[in-house]
């Protein structure tokens, strides 16, 4: 089943597993290794990478006992082609771009 946008980006509006995303652009890692800096049970880092998979943006694999990370960075591809059709965002700068997404869907609003 391919991810779709709107799966990347309920992914990706979570600063926990947008840092997760940014802790693995470094190298693949142990999930334990992933939940070592976060003030949370290693059930709630769990059900983010849950979320963070399910989107495609990382893959999980079991070697030995541990089980490890790794960031797929191509699923990140149609988001940002999505986003680079709006020229104000150069840089893609998510939180700005979640408040303009906000600030948009405000004004739809009845």
């Amino acid at each position: 089943m391919q991810p779709t946008l709107d799966t990347v980006f309920a992914a990706l509006s979570d600063p926990t597993r947008r840092q997760i995303l940014t802790m693995l652009l470094e190298d693949d890692m142990a999930v334990t290794d992933v939940a070592e800096p976060f003030e949370m049970s290693l059930a709630a880092i769990s059900k983010h990478l849950v979320i963070l998979t399910r989107a495609g943006l990382i893959s999980q694999e079991k070697r030995g006992r541990v089980k490890w990370c790794k960031l797929e960075p191509d699923a990140l591809r149609d988001a940002s082609i999505w986003m680079q059709g709006f020229g104000q965002f150069e840089a893609i700068n998510l939180d700005a771009f979640e408040r303009f997404l906000e600030q948009e869907l405000h004004e739809d609003s009845p």
